[in-house]
């Protein structure tokens, strides 16, 4: 589904008998301009979701932006100016505020979390707890906060995970059986420092070590060579993400990037008495 689908979807559902209270203003175009500031610190995603979505209820509409996705917004800010028929622009406020606040969220809890990290050699990355349909705004929104893509879907890499593991009876097995009939990098899920060292000997490209605390963690790493990348998850929060990476696992991936991030704080602003 493309972006295009996702905001014809969103005002249907916003709209879907039109907006009876504006419509019943009965009022006439009202053509002028409307300013979308920050209200609190925050990193811009989103954009191209709220500039769509303006347009494509006011397609005469002019909107300049002033900085681009990825960049750090200070709270009072104006992200954008918009020209065109006010009363359009109204229709389409919320949804536009909607896309841009969920994604703009997304990346601002990001950079908080890459920041945490800063200095060591530990990146952050996302995972497919994402809101349905929005994947792949949500994943682009992680990136723009500094954040790496972990799989995109389940068709983009192997990740052997504790079910498979039971399906199989067991990580050699189920190792065993890809590579009979894939050539891909294989990852396993790994929960204790037996799978651990079983992931070892049977060289797989990466380790995920599942919801470990810090000292499981740190044993798991000395019986786990270089040549094998590790990955932390499981329990990743502000607090703690810094005193994982300082145990010099490659990567840690943090559900809450997308699941728990909170909306950014952006209000659209009409001038209209201009």
């Amino acid at each position: 589904m493309t972006t295009l689908d996702l905001i014809k979807s969103a005002l249907k559902e916003d709209m879907p008998l039109g907006d009876i209270t504006t419509q019943s203003l009965a009022v006439k175009p009202k053509y002028a301009e409307a300013v979308l500031k920050a209200k609190e610190d925050m990193v811009l995603s989103g954009a191209n979701a709220f500039e769509q979505t303006i347009l494509f209820l006011e397609p005469n509409a002019r909107v300049k932006w002033h900085f681009n996705e990825g960049d750090f917004i200070f709270k009072g800010q104006n992200l954008c100016s918009i020209e065109g028929d006010l009363i359009q622009v109204l229709k389409a406020e919320r949804v536009a505020l909607n896309f841009l606040g969920r994604l703009s969220g997304i990346a601002s809890l990001t950079r908080q979390f890459v920041k945490a990290v800063q200095g060591t050699k530990t990146q952050i990355l996302d995972t497919r707890k994402t809101t349905p349909l929005l994947r792949e705004l949500e994943k682009r929104a992680v990136v723009h906060g500094g954040g790496l893509n972990h799989r995109f879907n389940l068709s983009d890499a192997i990740l052997i995970k504790d079910n498979h593991i039971s399906l199989m009876r067991g990580i050699t097995a189920a190792v065993d059986r890809l590579r009979q009939h894939c050539d891909l990098p294989i990852e396993v899920e790994a929960s204790n420092i037996d799978q651990v060292k079983e992931c070892v000997s049977l060289q797989v490209d990466r380790i995920l070590l599942d919801n470990m605390n810090n000292e499981l963690l740190a044993e798991a790493l000395k019986h786990i060579p270089q040549n094998i990348k590790t990955e932390a998850s499981g329990n990743m929060n502000l607090a703690r993400v810094g005193s994982v990476a300082n145990l010099g696992v490659d990567f840690i991936s943090v559900g809450a990037l997308t699941h728990s991030a909170p909306c950014a704080d952006v209000s659209l602003l009409f001038d209209w008495n201009s």
